[in-house]
């Protein structure tokens, strides 16, 4: 075998790092050549998309610049009517607790009105019915105890006369009662 001295061996670990330098280096420039390739395949489509959606961003752009006004309109327009809503509710509600109030003291009133025309009705029927019953029953009275006088004076009976007095004054007194009663 023949002998490697330490040149050659030097000269060997250099071929190999060369070696190796050199592999390292072509993987690099394919590293590079991917990454430029890779970047300009991303170029292009960030291009595209910018083409794509810049058109749709300024159209909305611009559709918001158009609309705002309109949009801080119809708020301001939006909060006036609910004050005047909370403002007309306010009102109504106001009239409507004016007219409940007044509604409750007209019918306190009528109950008022009502009540005293039915007590003077009642005082006026217990009048008239009293002004009207005593004097019928005084005279109904009155008639039975002519009645039967007229009836006692009738009777042919002299004894009868005052032995039995009339148990009603509205019982008639005839022949067949002088009969039962002896």
């Amino acid at each position: 075998m023949p002998y490697i001295d330490n040149q050659t061996i030097m000269l060997a670990i250099v071929a190999v790092t060369a070696l190796a330098l050199l592999l390292q280096a072509f993987v690099l420039l394919a590293i590079f050549l991917t990454v430029r390739k890779a970047a300009r395949s991303l170029k292009e489509e960030v291009r595209t998309l910018r083409a794509a959606a810049m058109p749709v961003i300024l159209n909305t752009q611009a559709l918001l610049t158009r609309v705002t006004p309109n949009v801080e309109a119809t708020l301001a327009d939006v909060a006036a009517v609910t004050h005047g809503l909370r403002e007309h509710t306010a009102q109504v509600e106001t009239t409507f607790k004016d007219i409940l109030e007044r509604l409750r003291q007209q019918s306190s009133r009528v109950d008022e009105m009502v009540s005293s025309v039915l007590d003077a009705v009642d005082r006026a029927g217990s009048f008239l019915a009293n002004a009207v019953s005593k004097p019928a029953r005084q005279l109904a009275g009155l008639l039975a105890s002519f009645k039967a006088v007229i009836e006692s004076l009738r009777s042919s009976d002299p004894a009868l006369r005052h032995t039995r007095p009339p148990e009603d004054f509205g019982e008639s007194l005839s022949p067949e009662d002088d009969d039962s009663f002896v």
